[in-house]
């Protein structure tokens, strides 16, 4: 039973990755196959392959190492002559592949964080309490009131309140409400310090529970349509945060155990899932879910960083070549490519050593 509980959170880490995996390729794939391209592999994983079996004209493939995966074209990274050859396809259709794989993890992202709003109920920026004595309750705003921005940032769902009064630094900040009649109102307020340290506005927004499942006593039932607005939200919120931490891991403004690697997620896969277990199985397996969302909208943003080697660096050169009206050089193409690779390779080292160093130390 120990070892079963020990391997068990590996065993889900590897599901989760090789649900992203899939899905992102698939992007990749479904979209080269409307294009008339030719994919000569499909493989889950890197490495050597430990199963293949072709079908059709494609190699479908798992292989040893349980993280990354690939969609192999024919003359994705070399010339040729066949009409069915990536490279011979406009620039446009490439762009169309290319994206398509991000864009396919976004779409398991909502997928995903759908089914866990649905069974886990969602909160809304809808004001059911405020501090008694905070500046939220002297500045005239009133239960009832929905947030939709916060000094011109809009307020969609209630974590972007948190994602917006990070960058506060204690400064007022300028609310817009809806009211219950439906008037638009600003308040200006103070932010207060929470007791870990967050700037807050002094309010208690409004629980709803969950569509599937049991009622919580008190709440209402969130519908479909909030379900979905809640999601969809979520998702850009998602990217959002992927966004500003890339910018701040760049600009050395993160500290390195803010940074985890695949060997960090498992970690956190492990711990979440863990954590919902001493509740019930059922949020255990909802930990996991909203995990998997999260992991799918980073890894969909991440590639579309214009970074050499990911598949926003190729969009750049695919971009470039439709404004020019011709493709760079291949082989110049190739080396820019080559270098970013290399230096994934050594930020993947770096975050790989840092994942034990927090882990294990």
């Amino acid at each position: 039973m120990g070892f079963l509980s020990g391997i068990l959170p590996i065993l889900i880490a590897i599901l989760v990755f090789g649900v992203l995996i899939i899905s992102h390729e698939f992007g990749h794939f479904f979209i080269a196959k409307k294009n008339g391209i030719l994919v000569e592999e499909f493989a889950v994983g890197m490495g050597p392959s430990i199963v293949s079996k072709q079908i059709g004209e494609t190699i479908y493939s798992l292989r040893a190492v349980p993280f990354g995966g690939f969609c192999k074209m024919l003359g994705e990274d070399e010339s040729s002559f066949d009409e069915r050859a990536f490279s011979n396809k406009s620039p446009l259709a490439r762009m169309a592949v290319v994206a398509a794989g991000p864009f396919m993890n976004f779409i398991l992202a909502f997928v995903l964080i759908f089914a866990y709003n649905a069974f886990s109920g969602i909160i809304t920026p809808v004001v059911t309490d405020i501090m008694p004595e905070s500046y939220a309750y002297e500045s005239g705003l009133e239960i009832g009131d929905r947030l939709t921005a916060i000094n011109g940032d809009s307020v969609n769902i209630y974590s972007d309140i948190a994602l917006i009064m990070d960058g506060c630094n204690g400064k007022d900040v300028t609310l817009t409400v809806k009211k219950t009649d439906g008037q638009n109102e600003q308040y200006t307020v103070k932010p207060s310090v929470s007791t870990d340290g967050r700037w807050i506005i002094g309010f208690t927004a409004t629980l709803k529970s969950p569509l599937i499942g049991e009622k919580i006593e008190g709440y209402e039932r969130a519908d479909i349509f909030e379900i979905m607005h809640e999601s969809f939200y979520r998702v850009i919120f998602f990217i959002k945060s992927t966004v500003i931490g890339f910018i701040r891991i760049f600009t050395f403004n993160v500290s390195p155990d803010d940074i985890a690697g695949p060997i960090g997620m498992v970690q956190i896969i492990e711990d979440s899932y863990t954590i919902g277990l001493s509740y019930s199985l059922l949020s255990a397996v909802l930990n996991v879910v909203y995990l998997a969302s999260l992991f799918s909208a980073n890894l969909g943003a991440l590639n579309l960083f214009p970074i050499p080697a990911m598949d926003g660096g190729r969009l750049v050169f695919l971009f470039i070549e439709k404004i020019r009206g011709k493709a760079l050089d291949p082989d110049k193409e190739g080396i820019v490519h080559f270098i970013g690779f290399a230096l994934l390779i050594m930020l993947m080292v770096f975050v790989a050593f840092n994942d034990i160093r927090r882990i294990f130390f």
